[in-house]
């Protein structure tokens, strides 16, 4: 990955940076959400390059330092350090499991981002990257989900039919030691969230370790669903 600063991210999926050569390039920002929290301008950025036929913009925005730490923004990756965390029996809960799927259809035009089963037994498994903290407070969303909240409305279906339902947020920084639902920012997710666990979908936070080196899933983080 490359070093890069900052200077602006705008129209939801670009950003300018300033490349250690003083060049001024546009990137893709993978990141659909505000991004509140880790879009200062003038912070450190990671960049990472992908020369594919047709791309327009090689670099894609991976990393920004914020508040002393690394974040990463590319919520694509939380769906791959997930799922290399099941592979690996590294998350307690989901360990019995030995078929790993992804993106597998469900619901209403939907796919989840990881089935896993086991002797006939079913789990979907819907990964959201983190990427708001507050006062050593994770908070997911950090802009209003409509789709987040159709995500939660699926996997309680899917508890309703005898499956195994869990929302997987996946802390993409260190600096937050609990997780809670952004019920200012979308109070309706909030309370489909709350709904939902209470009709059996469960919740599981993680947090990962972050260096420009490595990015890995690290420690269960506990949860809060009421401020």
């Amino acid at each position: 990955m490359e070093h890069a600063v900052l200077l602006q991210r705008y129209k939801r999926f670009l950003a300018d940076v300033r490349r250690p050569s003083g060049e001024r390039v546009t990137v893709y920002c993978p990141n659909p959400g505000s991004m509140l929290s880790c879009n200062a301008p003038g912070s450190p950025v990671l960049l990472s390059r992908q020369d594919a036929p047709g791309r327009k913009l090689p670099w894609t925005w991976e990393l920004i330092f914020t508040n002393n730490v690394w974040v990463g923004v590319n919520p694509m990756r939380s769906n791959a350090l997930v799922r290399e965390a099941i592979v690996n029996k590294q998350i307690t809960g989901l360990d019995e499991y030995d078929t790993v799927q992804t993106e597998v259809p469900y619901g209403q035009n939907s796919r989840i981002d990881i089935l896993l089963s086991h002797c006939n037994r079913l789990c979907y498994v819907e990964v959201k990257n983190v990427t708001l903290a507050q006062d050593r407070i994770a908070r997911f969303p950090d802009a209003v989900t409509k789709r987040g909240t159709k995500h939660l409305h699926e996997l309680t279906e899917m508890v309703r039919q005898g499956h195994r339902a869990v929302m997987f947020y996946l802390v993409q920084r260190a600096d937050a030691e609990s997780f809670r639902p952004a019920a200012l920012i979308d109070p309706v997710y909030a309370q489909t969230l709350n709904m939902a666990f209470n009709q059996g979908v469960e919740i599981l936070v993680y947090n990962a370790d972050i260096t420009p080196q490595h990015i890995v899933v690290n420690k269960q983080l506990p949860f809060r669903l009421t401020d």
